[in-house]
């Protein structure tokens, strides 16, 4: 049965401590638009406070969430056990994009550890919490992090990481201009 809760409690502050792995969804504002939901690891998710959260937005081949969150600011978490007691545990808010040359940036960054690749933070506000049983969530048994986003930034470098931002993050598959984007255009706002 499904519980609602206005902050995230200790309880499930420690559920999420736990978990090695958490997914994120978002969604463009038009009807023909694509839902977005993203699996996420590497250590990245922070509890900021009751209902403030982040996670550290590792380059990848699409930017979807950052151009959701853009145009409307929608977002979900959801975590769900894999081992132990049954859970599933989903968290809305509404978010914004830190990028690596805002003030926010500068406040957020040291809550996560030295990763490559480091494109962007995802911030939200949360205002719900919920609990489900997750009793069709199947066990898995967790063998380790996968390494091989961590050695293609590396590979890639700084400068090759830019550009394949500039040219692979800038519009999400819908279109949408991203805040990589909307930085290199003049006069368009970066947040919703």
């Amino acid at each position: 049965m499904a519980k609602m809760y206005d902050t995230i409690n200790e309880a499930q502050r420690a559920f999420i401590a736990e978990q090695r792995v958490f997914f994120v969804a978002s969604a463009p504002l038009g009807a023909e638009g694509h839902v977005n939901l993203s699996p996420k690891g590497l250590d990245c998710f922070r509890l900021l406070g009751p209902n403030r959260v982040a996670y550290l937005d590792l380059t990848g081949s699409g930017n979807e969430t950052s151009a959701h969150l853009r145009e409307n600011g929608r977002v979900t978490f959801m975590f769900c056990a894999f081992d132990g007691p049954p859970n599933i545990l989903r968290l809305y808010g509404r978010g914004e994009v830190a990028l690596p040359s805002d003030a926010l940036w500068d406040e957020l960054r040291p809550h996560f550890g030295d990763h490559p690749g480091a494109r962007q933070i995802i911030v939200a506000a949360i205002d719900r919490v919920q609990t489900s049983c997750g009793f069709a969530v199947p066990h898995y048994e967790y063998v380790g992090q996968r390494d091989a986003l961590t050695r293609w930034a590396t590979v890639k470098g700084d400068a090759g990481l830019a550009a394949y931002q500039r040219e692979r993050n800038a519009r999400s598959i819908n279109g949408l201009v991203t805040p990589i984007g909307a930085a290199g255009e003049e006069g368009v706002a970066r947040r919703y």
